[in-house]
């Protein structure tokens, strides 16, 4: 009896910039890794600009080798790294706000009680 070779359906995902994504659904013989799929898409080739050394890798957002096992309908991600610390960002922004518009209970009645809006 002649074995039969499941197909497997993935989507690869990046964003090369900010506001940008290409996602692409490849098709492989099981079993296939992370780089398999990567080279499926064809963005490896020379001329497409992506520089695996700038990515990292992850399946449904959790980080895998490059050799990682895929099963059915994983979701491979190519993940930049962070330009500003988000916590950072935010200290940022809430310096610049103020204490004027510091949240819900910005705008309170005078005489309210705490926690208690207009």
């Amino acid at each position: 009896m002649a074995e039969s070779v499941k197909a497997l359906s993935l989507t690869v995902a990046m964003a090369p910039a900010p506001r940008q994504v290409r996602e692409q659904v490849v098709c492989l013989p099981s079993p296939a890794t992370v780089m398999q799929a990567l080279r499926a898409t064809g963005w490896l080739e020379p001329g497409e600009g992506v520089d695996l050394n700038r990515y990292t890798v992850s399946v449904w957002g959790r980080r895998v080798g490059w050799e990682q096992a895929l099963r059915e309908g994983d979701r491979i991600e190519l993940c930049r790294a962070l330009v500003v610390d988000p916590k950072v960002a935010r200290r940022e922004r809430f310096a610049k706000q103020g204490a004027r518009g510091t949240g819900l209970f910005a705008r309170r009645r005078p005489g309210a009680a705490a926690g208690y809006g207009a």
